[in-house]
Parts: C-alpha cells; structure tokens; sequence
C-alpha cells in the first residue's frame, strides 16, 4: 500500500454511509474486496440495528415552520407546548421544563434526556451546524434505545443559525410533529483473521460508517484504511499472537458494530490480550494520540517507544469514545491511535470531512507507527500489557456507559 493506493480509498469511498443503509453494506463489501485483492479472506457479520424512515417532520414556532430533521426512533406524534432554553442543567432550571418543548445545547446524552423526562418536559429541540458557517446543514439524528428505555418523546434538530434566531426573537410557543416507520434493520462488521502460533491474538477494529453528513473520509475510512495497511504487512510478516481486523458498523450511532461483536462473541473475548483501534489517522493537520484504557505502565511503554521510533505521540490514559470501549468494558486493554487536527483545520460529522482533509504520505507515517508498535505486541514472548482493568478506568467506563453519573 502507498500514498496513491490510500487516496483513492478515499476517492473510492467518498459518499454517506450511516450506519444500517445500504451504503454502509456497500462500504462493507468495499473493504471486503480490498482484502480480497490482497488474498485475505474476510467475512461479513451481520447485526440487527434500529432503523426508522422519516415521513414527515415539522417544528413551528408562533406559527413559523423552521427548518428541521426530525429524531429518527422518536416515535410519532403531535405536541404544541410553551417553548423554553435550558441553558444550563442546575435544580432550578430543570424544574421549568415542566410542559414545555425544550432546546437544548449539545448533544442529546442519556443523562439529559432522563432530566427531560423527570422534569416533565413533553418535545425537545437540538441543534448544530456553526453560526459562523455560511450553510445550513442539519444532521439527521436519532433517539437511541439505551437513551429513550422505551420511553420517547418528539424531537427535532435544528441549524444552529435558526436557534439563535428563535431566542433574538423570544420564541414563545412551539409544535413538533413526527410520522416515521420504525423496525429493525441490519448492520455490518467486516472481519479478518490472520492466525498466529499462539491461541490468543490482538485485535484491531475500526469504524468505516459516517455520520448523516459526512463523507467520512478522516472519521474513519482513515482508520479504516489504517487496519488494510496493518494487515497487508502482517500478511507478509511473522507474528507469533494470531490477529483479527474488525471493521465495525454503526460506531456513529453509538459503538453499535462493536458492542455487537464482544455480545456475539463473548467467549473468544478470553482469549484477547489486547485491542487496538485506529479512529481517525493521517490528517494533513494536527498531533498524534495514543489514549489507553488499560493500566498506566502503557501509557509509558508508548512514550519510550514514540521517542525510539522518533515519531511524535502524546499518549495518556482515559477512556476513548470509539470503538475501543466495548472491549474495555469486557476487561480486554485497549488503545486508541488518532490525529487529531484543531479544529479550525478539519472538522468531523458534518460536510466537511472530505478527502481533502487527508494526506497519502501522513496516512503511510501514522500506518507504519501502527505496525511497528503492533508487531512489538504481536511477537511478544507474552503480551507485556496487563489483562486487567484498574479501578479509575472502571469508573470512567462506567461514566461513559451511562451506568454511573459523572459528578462533575
């Protein structure tokens, strides 16, 4: 693989694929196939996912449609209610979402959807886009399951541009209608096993969906990419722990690919000394991560080796929302490469993450990083990283996982 061979993956792939559509399956025999060229055999593992068809959505303010998306999996519906701002999630401001189709800033996490919910509030409203922006892009969003427990109400997401507009204006009174179809629908996780001598094995993953808006090409076909050019070199090279390449699905709608391989695949998880994932490499822009969930003594064994391969790595240790985490959360270490590039540089979920964020010749330098730190792992005597889990990264995943409130 080299710089030309990348770019056109990049090229190749520059369309939406959300997790669950057709494009995303179209993606998964993409990958396929580019093992296949290189005489590996990968397979496609389906699983299901929830999918709904948006029919009609509106979201009126005194009697003015704005434009919006509705909340796929939100249910269907009508609401008209006093329209209010939570500008902030303390007791008092809580406490007048009573009745009211609230807006809120950010994102729709769990724990602020539980507070919508035990307040009273009857609609939401997000929003995103960047005031500064000229277009008016709205990203399709949805409800998910393990944030609603069933219990839905409408919402709708918004451009940025618009939300101010509504609080200049002094909104007043709101209506949210949905008519979607709900079911269940299939994702994909394409997997890859190059066996070693040893029983137990090392495994990579990363995401190759993308988000409404996106092409995705720096989050993550660049992480994608990343794992064919690891095992186009393990394919030619000797390692002593058998690996296995996960390109997983629906990571955008909440590491669904990679929750459902370690449910599927339980108890072969035994047999994982390590995992390392790649979630967005090789931007023109920006510094190299490595963040571990695991013990601390790795986040050393990277700095040491960083400053032997020469190649600059800010490594740390802390819980990384990708894809990296399902296998955590089993007690699997895990470690997460990225490039992360500021933001006024490059930016992801949105319109803008194209394949002219990425550079054929950074790809070649953060993949050869990957395979010169993942072949210390694979031909290791033993694994030197410890198959545990210590306490504060426990606590962390369970922030992260919604089973624990961060109290900060």
């Amino acid at each position: 693989m080299n710089a030309d061979k990348i770019m056109k993956i990049f090229e190749d792939t520059a369309y939406v694929r959300m997790g669950g559509s057709p494009e995303e399956r179209k993606a998964a025999e993409y990958l396929q196939s580019k093992c296949a060229e290189m005489g590996l055999g990968a397979a496609i593992e389906a699983f299901d996912v929830d999918m709904a068809t948006m029919e009609n959505a509106v979201f009126a303010v005194d009697g003015k449609e704005i434009p919006c998306k509705g909340y796929l999996c939100a249910g269907c519906g009508e609401v008209e209610a006093p329209f209010y701002y939570l500008r902030d999630t303390d007791d008092y401001s809580l406490s007048q979402c009573k009745g009211k189709i609230v807006m809120i800033d950010g994102y729709l996490g769990y724990w602020v959807y539980q507070d919508l919910l035990e307040n009273g509030a009857v609609g939401f409203v997000t929003y995103d886009g960047n005031a500064n922006y000229t277009d008016w892009d709205i990203d399709q969003r949805e409800l998910r399951s393990y944030v609603s427990k069933g219990n839905k109400i409408p919402g709708v997401n918004i451009n940025a541009k618009s939300a101010i507009e509504l609080i200049r204006g002094d909104a007043k009174t709101a209506k949210i209608a949905l008519k979607q179809e709900e079911y269940i629908g299939k994702s994909h996780n394409v997997i890859l096993d190059l066996p070693g001598e040893d029983e137990k094995y090392i495994v990579f993953t990363a995401h190759y969906d993308s988000t409404s808006l996106s092409q995705g090409a720096y989050d993550n076909m660049s992480g994608s990419v990343g794992l064919l050019g690891i095992a186009e070199y393990f394919a030619k090279n000797p390692h002593r722990y058998g690996l296995r390449f996960i390109w997983c699905g629906s990571e955008e709608r909440g590491l669904l690919g990679s929750k459902a391989y370690c449910a599927d695949h339980e108890e072969a998880l035994k047999d994982v000394v390590l995992n390392i994932n790649l979630d967005m490499i090789g931007c023109i822009m920006g510094k190299f991560l490595a963040c571990c969930t695991s013990e601390e003594p790795l986040v050393q064994y990277i700095k040491y080796f960083s400053m032997e391969q020469g190649f600059g790595v800010k490594a740390y240790q802390d819980v990384y929302s990708s894809d990296s985490t399902p296998f955590a959360d089993k007690g699997i270490p895990a470690v997460s490469f990225a490039r992360i590039a500021p933001p006024n540089t490059a930016t992801i979920h949105n319109s803008y993450d194209t394949v002219a964020l990425m550079k054929g010749e950074q790809m070649m330098e953060d993949i050869d990083f990957i395979v010169a730190f993942a072949e210390r792992m694979a031909n290791a005597k033993r694994c030197p990283v410890a198959r545990m889990m210590p306490d504060n990264m426990k606590e962390k995943l369970d922030i992260y996982l919604a089973r624990k409130r961060d109290k900060k």
